[in-house]
């Protein structure tokens, strides 16, 4: 069948869950056979979010194939199990990018560059991208923001072109909105969605679903008011309540319809409602894992957001080992000999997180050493790792200046220092070691079972720096393994203290590959160390 377009965009107000609606969408679509995929198209004028403040915009995700994206497309891989790429995440600075560089060439031949037809013409591009190279059926196009928003206007208008060239059975708009309770006077509120709707029929978009974002139950008279105002079908107007996890998203939407409503309103065949068994059996387990796993994370940012598919990973892993992971934030800046104890000692495992720059590195390097000296299971991620690398050279290799290269330009022992082919690099977006990359695991070590015996493994990353190889030898001789390594580049992506229950650190972030159906191995590994420790400390 010709590809179909589901537009999801959003109204009254951010952070309503577009994202998980997306998702969920994508897994319902992709439940009854089809091949789907998700993008997300974003109105900032940054090229990327690589350099982007995780307080402004959360996680920095990375793609298989080196992109650094919004952090929904997490949400996207979590849930549908796809592998995402550079064509799933679009923002504005890459649409006025390509036009302008373009227009430098002369392409245009010498006409004037205009929004329209232009920058809504490129739009239009990336739009359609994904289904000019893959064979797909649905292709679901998340918009960033909000109606209203200057910057959004041209995705929009892109949106209300496409509309009109593909016609009603090729292209369909979902618009997400907000229903607001106003406890004084004891109602819901529909005018917010009344007026966000009416704005998106003034930019010439008629949405043929609503997905009304709530905290209390909608009766079936608000939702037959809202269709009313808004030329809805009733039956189209679909309630998305506060659940107690994202997960049940899924199976709420199936339950209401919303997949059977667009398979309808595109001229397909509806056919069984699928069972979603291997999901419903994760909920289940979910539910009944009411045992608390306490773990720590240990970073700078006090932002659940910047550390968001570790956490995510933690609870993957934890349900499937009948734990509810209860993740406790641990400010690295407050980190200190004085506190360490009280901060983990009631802990069954800490990750010590990824980030960049100075700022909490000295916390990072006290809980290391506190954990390996006390030997609780521990998980570095990315810097997290290379903290671990600083820990043991300062206080076992008796290093005491030791450091990164990054931190302290001038040690006497950058035991963590700049990759070789970045030491030319002036530019900050784009430009780390981005994407997935071999690693081969050394026999028998603890990393090397966790992934059941695999020889070469193929993980993310997003780093400048990387293991100093000229301390190999002698990390090893005291007991820290690098037990695993990128073959062409020889860069130790993995270390490992064997005599310790479980303290590992990898170069790369496993958490991006951690999906609700297929949980990260090296999570499952760490979170079974979690439940040992814990037992036995009981």
């Amino acid at each position: 069948m010709e590809t179909k377009y589901i537009f999801i965009t959003g109204g009254v107000a951010s952070s309503l869950g577009k994202g998980i609606i997306s998702a969920s969408l994508g897994k319902l679509l992709q439940a009854r056979g089809y091949r789907i995929t998700i993008q997300k198209f974003d109105p900032y004028i940054n090229i990327d979010p690589g350099t982007l403040n995780p307080y402004e915009h959360g996680e920095c995700y990375v793609t298989a194939d080196g992109m650094e994206t919004d952090l929904d497309l997490g949400h996207y891989e979590r849930f549908t199990g796809i592998e995402t790429t550079r064509d799933n995440s679009v923002t504005t600075g890459r649409i006025y990018l390509s036009v302008i560089e373009r227009e430098r060439r002369g392409d245009y031949l010498g006409k004037t560059i205009q929004v329209v037809p232009h920058i809504t013409d490129e739009i239009k591009h990336r739009i359609l991208l994904n289904a000019t190279k893959h064979e797909l059926d649905f292709v679901i196009t998340e918009i960033g923001g909000t109606i209203g928003d200057i910057e959004s206007q041209p995705f929009l208008e892109a949106i209300r072109q496409l509309r009109w060239e593909l016609g009603p059975a090729r292209a369909l708009n979902v618009h997400l909105t907000y229903v607001p309770y106003l406890a004084a006077a004891g109602e819901l509120k529909t005018k917010p969605t009344q007026t966000s709707v009416k704005q998106l029929q003034g930019l010439g978009i008629q949405p043929e679903v609503l997905v009304l974002r709530t905290e209390h139950d909608l009766n079936d008279g608000l939702r037959a008011k809202v269709a009313h105002f808004c030329n809805v079908d009733v039956g189209a107007v679909i309630q998305s309540q506060d659940l107690p996890s994202i997960y049940e998203v899924p199976v709420n939407m199936q339950r209401q319809g919303l997949d059977a409503i667009i398979l309808r309103k595109m001229g397909l065949e509806v056919g069984p409602t699928p069972e979603l068994g291997p999901w419903r059996s994760f909920l289940e387990r979910r539910r009944l894992a009411t045992e608390v796993l306490d773990i720590a994370l240990v970073g700078k940012y006090d932002l659940q957001d910047a550390y968001k598919s570790i956490i995510e990973s933690l609870a993957h892993a934890g349900t499937y080992h009948n734990r509810k992971v209860h993740t406790h934030f641990v400010n690295s800046e407050h980190v200190n000999l004085e506190n360490v104890a009280q901060l983990l000692s009631d802990m069954a495992g800490v990750v010590i997180c990824p980030g960049f720059g100075q700022r909490g590195i000295e916390g990072k390097i006290v809980a290391a050493e506190y954990c390996r000296t006390h030997d609780i299971p521990t998980f570095g991620i990315c810097l997290g790792m290379q903290m671990m690398v600083v820990e043991f050279a300062r206080n076992v290799l008796g290093y005491r200046g030791a450091d990164s290269g990054e931190m302290s330009p001038d040690t006497k022992h950058p035991v963590i220092d700049l990759m070789e082919e970045q030491k030319t690099v002036t530019k900050m977006g784009g430009t780390m070691r981005l994407g997935a990359y071999d690693c081969r695991l050394t026999k028998n070590s603890k990393t090397w079972k966790a992934y059941g015996g695999q020889s070469l493994i193929k993980e993310r990353h997003r780093h400048r720096y990387e293991f100093n190889n000229m301390y190999l030898g002698e990390f090893e001789n005291a007991g820290m393994k690098c037990v695993g390594v990128n073959p062409a580049a020889n860069l130790v992506e993995i270390v490992e203290i064997p005599d310790k229950k479980w303290y590992i650190g990898t170069q790369f972030h496993p958490e991006y590959s951690s999906t609700v159906l297929h949980p990260h191995p090296l999570f499952m590994s760490f979170v079974k160390a979690c439940i040992c420790y814990g037992t036995t400390e009981a």
